[in-house]
């Protein structure tokens, strides 16, 4: 029997691909907000067709990743180790600068041991699905980032979540889970679209009440918060307390890459077992120099994390007395919300043809009717900069009802 002339187009497996319409319906009404390629950046500012915008929306927290330094560090063993590893750390992919890397975090996170992933979303998912077992309870933030959702679900064991920071629900489930089952407790340490700090005192006492491990990804936090940037669990002086911290390169440290700290033990078993470290290619040599050359200015400028404090405390106030809603952010990760989608990406184009770069969120990663512009900020932005994003924001926000002329 003949195929039908849509049979032969595609198979049935690919109907939902074919069948998704949404992003270029939102391309003709010219309203489409990712995938802007950037033609040049010095990291404040970039190039987007041709125009000079402000860069709003980085996780370049500390400005680094077009710092001369950073730079010359990558270029420097270019010539020593090429361009890449060529294989993964568990055979032929491991360098002396990984060796180095691993320890100078682990002292520099006050932990005894540190295993490298090739990115942020691979540590999380990787030492999830390898930490938690068949018989053991993950207890999950229901806004956890989507690498620690997928690192839930890889793994084997019974993933129960709880309601956004809110420690009395988890105490909750946990007081009616098993009591003979392992446990552990996973969160972000910052939230990425709100911005929040997870309440770590709070966690810390419900892990030890159920004799829970705790696991932080800090992915937002570390070269951004706490002592020297150490994290979430450095605000509160709680790092000793805490049993794994993850974080990424992707951010203040200029690089791609990702890293896992805790006791020596727990790191080997992970370094041993983790499919995600196992089987991927090591990073290359130049990610690795640069993050340890951030890693070193990161510990030599502590200006950077003043300035940064800064800044996150001026824009947040500002855009509050414009009228803006900011939700509880307390980082330099200051959502703005917009509520309607469409209104969003309308919103959204209006202030990138006032100059300024955001990132339009809408959901499923926000709830319906939350649609908001994730802006984040760098140490490295100036007073002049600040200001202009927030005339754009007022202008764009009066423009489309948001706030009125006089702000709140």
């Amino acid at each position: 029997m003949g195929q039908s002339e849509a049979e032969i187009k595609h198979h049935k497996i690919f109907n939902k691909a074919y069948d998704f319409t949404k992003a270029d319906e939102i391309k003709e009404m010219g309203l489409y907000p990712y995938f802007k390629p950037l033609q040049a950046t010095d990291g404040n500012t970039v190039q987007i067709d041709g125009r000079e915008v402000i860069m709003a929306g980085s996780n370049n927290y500390l400005g680094l990743t077009n710092d001369p330094r950073t730079i010359k560090a990558a270029q420097d063993v270019l010539k020593v180790y090429g361009t890449g590893c060529t294989g993964s750390r568990y055979l032929n992919g491991t360098l002396d600068l990984h060796l180095e890397l691993e320890e100078k975090l682990a002292k520099f996170m006050g932990k005894e041991s540190c295993v490298l992933f090739s990115t942020g979303y691979q540590t999380n998912e990787g030492s999830i699905q390898t930490i938690a077992g068949r018989n053991d309870l993950i207890f999950s933030d229901r806004d956890n980032h989507a690498c620690i959702v997928v690192g839930t679900q890889a793994s084997n064991a019974k993933t129960i979540r709880y309601r956004h920071n809110d420690i009395e629900h988890l105490r909750s489930l946990m007081a009616k889970s098993d009591p003979d089952a392992g446990k552990i407790i996973v969160t972000d340490g910052v939230f990425s679209m709100s911005g929040v700090i997870a309440k770590v005192p709070e966690l810390v006492k419900v892990a030890k009440e159920f004799g829970a491990g705790l696991y932080l990804d800090d992915a937002h936090a570390i070269g951004v918060i706490g002592e020297g940037g150490r994290g979430s669990a450095s605000v509160f002086d709680l790092t000793d307390e805490v049993d794994l911290i993850s974080g990424t390169f992707s951010k203040s440290f200029a690089s791609l890459g990702g890293f896992l700290v805790g006791d020596r033990e727990i790191i080997e078993y992970i370094r041993h077992h983790s499919p995600a470290h196992i089987f991927s290619a090591s990073m290359p040599p130049a990610n690795v120099a640069t993050v340890l050359k951030s890693l070193e200015i990161l510990q030599e400028e502590p200006w950077r994390l003043k300035r940064l404090e800064e800044i996150s405390d001026y824009m947040r106030t500002e855009l509050k007395n414009l009228g803006f809603n900011v939700w509880s952010s307390q980082t330099p990760i200051i959502p703005v919300v917009i509520g309607d989608m469409f209104d969003c990406f309308r919103f959204w184009k209006d202030l990138f043809e006032a100059g300024v770069y955001s990132n339009a969120v809408v959901p499923p990663a926000v709830p319906q009717g939350q649609a908001l512009l994730r802006t984040s900020y760098m140490a490295t932005h100036t007073d002049e900069q600040l200001d202009r994003i927030l005339e754009a924001f007022r202008k764009v926000g009066i423009k489309h009802g948001i706030i009125d002329n006089n702000g709140s």
